[in-house]
């Protein structure tokens, strides 16, 4: 008896036992798979370029798309003192200074890579004006013009002149009329495109350096002071640091007002050509064919040149034969056409 009783407690515990562990939890849940390591994320080199698609015919310069065929917009630009400073100068792919009635000049600007917020002021239009911007096959936008000019509009589709498409333009009240006028590339497209003019164009092309190019030849040319008149007087100064020439206009550093910073140029050349007076209220008649005479400023190096209008455009060559083109460094171009009369020894110093 006392052999069972044993026995049997011994049987309980063991029951009591196993019991208690098949209530423990059961682990069914599989193991995490650790997360795999991170990409790595290659960091470019510093100052390393970025490598565009395309280049822009007129600035040499890289671009996300291709502007080979875009039509350019050329807007005619007031420089007199109450006008100054401008807007949108700072976006042009080139600018044109060229001497208007009342010793001043005005600016012809071309605009197709860049897209100023702003542009202006807008004024009048001369026949030497339309020559320059047909070269580009561009859409000419002004206000008004001298009879010889209207009448050659007139018969024109390339042509939008504000006096008959108001609603494209408005005024500032912060100036005074005539030196306030203003429009904006959203609006000159809407014109275009109200209009039905074309959107695609011939768009000349230049023989472009490399962007790492380092100008060896040369006169030194750090300062290059120009005089188109008593009254009227501009400059350059080469900002070694930015590779570019720092434009002054009347001895002041000449800023564009959308951001006031001053307005700078990477390939500047500098032209005479003849100059005459038509009309009892100054107009004048500009030869913009050639040849002539000039000087190419790059790099803070002056080096003596020919010019002709080629392909529609004003050319720049080294040679007397006016065969070997000069090539422009990429960036903005500011054409200075001087009249040849002094010329370009009383006209045109650079140190």
């Amino acid at each position: 008896m006392q052999r069972f009783v044993k026995s049997s407690l011994m049987f309980l515990s063991m029951l009591l036992f196993v019991t208690a562990c098949s209530t423990q939890p059961v682990e069914t849940q599989p193991e995490p798979t650790p997360e795999p390591p991170a990409p790595t994320v290659e960091t470019p080199e510093p100052n390393q370029p970025i490598q565009y698609p395309y280049r822009a015919p007129l600035t040499g310069l890289g671009s996300q798309e291709n502007l080979d065929n875009k039509r350019p917009i050329m807007v005619m630009i007031n420089n007199a003192p109450p006008a100054r400073p401008q807007t949108g100068l700072n976006k042009a792919d080139m600018i044109y200074e060229v001497m208007a009635e009342g010793e001043m000049t005005r600016f012809l600007t071309i605009y197709q890579s860049q897209r100023p917020e702003v542009i202006g002021p807008v004024r009048s239009i001369r026949p030497y004006f339309i020559q320059l911007g047909l070269g580009f096959d561009a859409v000419l936008v002004h206000a008004g013009g001298s009879p010889e000019a209207l009448a050659t509009l007139a018969r024109s589709d390339y042509n939008l002149n504000e006096l008959s498409n108001g609603r494209y333009f408005w005024r500032e009240n912060f100036r005074k009329m005539p030196h306030n006028l203003y429009t904006k590339p959203e609006l000159l497209e809407q014109a275009m495109q109200d209009k039905g003019m074309r959107t695609t164009a011939e768009v000349p092309h230049f023989s472009f350096l490399p962007e790492d190019t380092v100008i060896q030849q040369g006169e030194p040319a750090t300062q290059v002071d120009i005089t188109f008149h008593s009254l009227n007087k501009a400059a350059f100064t080469y900002d070694a640091e930015q590779k570019k020439y720092m434009r002054f206009t009347a001895g002041k550093p000449h800023v564009d007002l959308s951001d006031n910073k001053q307005l700078t140029a990477t390939n500047l050349l500098v032209i005479s050509s003849k100059h005459r007076v038509l009309d009892k209220e100054g107009r004048l008649q500009v030869d913009v064919v050639g040849p002539g005479e000039g000087y190419i400023f790059q790099q803070g190096k002056a080096r003596k040149i020919k010019w002709k209008r080629s392909n529609g455009v004003i050319r720049a060559y080294e040679d007397e034969t006016l065969t070997k083109e000069v090539q422009w460094l990429p960036g903005n171009t500011w054409v200075e056409i001087l009249p040849n009369t002094p010329g370009l020894s009383q006209s045109l110093k650079f140190q």
